[in-house]
């Protein structure tokens, strides 16, 4: 090798690859709301490469990736449960992509509105429950006699109503790649005409809404969805915000850009766990 060479080599070392596990959670759909009674909110989309992953899928593969390279992430909102409510927003990493999860149906004073599809599907308010994503979440509950749907959740679709009886939010999935077992990503649940709400599912769901309240919020970086709003609560619940946790080995370390909140855990059993909790911007490693 000539000098320059040399110099160069010592002076700009090569990238190295390694590979990494992650959890990308999207955030959850909000309950619907407006003016009657509504379904729960879907959870958000729930890929993972440690323990399981959503929508009863095989676990994803790791990731290769090189020190040195920026690689973008979003960690998604819940949707927002003002006026009609909305589906909650995709979270990023790399190449990996979750989708964020459906808001539930309502009434909005001219007809029935269906609930939308996403990571996991909104529950209904007349009819059936919206689809989820292949490998990241299930469909919400259907319709039954004044009782609306729960959200489906990565781990369950949402329950359907029954007579007097409101749907329960989807089950989340259980994943250590914390270093211990959490439940993420549940199905918000349903309301019943002039009564109580369904129970949330494990994972951040919230609760359906009594009577004429607003249904409780998903739970944030679970990617919960919203419980659904009962009579004429006039605004749905939020869904909860998702999480971003990526485990690579602890020889390295994490640089988390602006525009993302986020924290590295001490090394522990041969790996570092880097946690994003909001925000958009890039991450890289030395």
């Amino acid at each position: 090798m000539s000098l320059i060479g040399i110099i160069a080599s010592q002076n700009y070392p090569r990238s190295v690859n390694f590979t990494l596990d992650y959890l990308v959670v999207a955030g959850g759909g909000s309950g619907g709301g407006y003016t009657g009674y509504a379904g729960g909110g879907g959870a958000g989309g729930l890929r993972s490469t440690v323990t399981a992953t959503g929508g009863g899928g095989s676990l994803e593969s790791a990731l290769t990736v090189a020190t040195g390279t920026n690689y973008s992430l979003t960690c998604g909102a819940g949707g927002s449960g003002a006026s009609a409510g909305a589906n909650g927003t995709n979270s990023v990493f790399s190449t990996i992509t979750s989708t964020g999860g459906g808001r539930g149906g309502y009434y909005d004073g001219a007809g029935n509105v269906a609930p939308n599809s996403g990571g996991s599907g909104g529950g209904s308010r007349n009819g059936n429950g919206a689809a989820g994503t292949a490998n990241e979440g299930y469909a919400g509950g259907n319709f039954g006699t004044s009782s609306t749907g729960g959200g489906g959740g990565a781990g369950a679709v949402g329950t359907n109503g029954g007579s007097g009886v409101a749907g329960t939010g989807g089950a989340g999935v259980s994943v250590s790649i914390s270093g211990s077992s959490v439940t993420y990503a549940g199905g918000g649940g349903g309301t019943v005409q002039g009564g109580g709400g369904g129970a949330g599912g494990s994972g951040g769901g919230g609760a359906g809404g009594v009577d004429s309240t607003i249904g409780s919020n998903g739970t944030d970086n679970r990617g919960g969805g919203g419980g659904g709003s009962g009579g004429l609560a006039s605004a749905g619940s939020n869904g909860g915000s998702g999480v971003v946790i990526l485990r690579y080995p602890d020889t390295r370390t994490i640089t988390i850009g602006a525009g993302l909140t986020g924290t590295e855990s001490a090394a522990s059993g041969g790996y570092k766990r880097a946690t994003i909790t909001a925000g958009t911007g890039n991450v890289s490693w030395a």
